[in-house]
């Protein structure tokens, strides 16, 4: 899912977290009460300004950052491992 458009980040809002189109929710708190055990509707039913692509969207972000987090902490490892090694 491209969340590009959804998922925003403004420096003056919400200490510059990503937020979801603009408003003051943000993907952490989303995160957070599906994480608690909240269903999606019920995250809804809280926001009723979200729709169902926001959450996909929030789900799409938190893993493709998740993945170049994981990924950029692989590449640093590897790489200190090659330094170790040809020192």
């Amino acid at each position: 899912m491209n969340y590009k458009g959804i998922i925003t980040i403004e420096p003056g809002k919400r200490g510059g977290q990503p937020t979801i189109r603009s408003m003051r929710i943000t993907v952490y708190d989303i995160l957070k009460m599906l994480a608690s055990g909240m269903s999606e509707k019920e995250v809804l039913n809280d926001f009723p300004e979200l729709t169902k692509k926001d959450i996909k969207a929030v789900l799409s972000y938190a893993s493709e950052r998740e993945h170049s987090l994981t990924t950029a902490s692989h590449e640093i490892t590897l790489g200190s491992k090659h330094l170790s090694q040809t020192g």
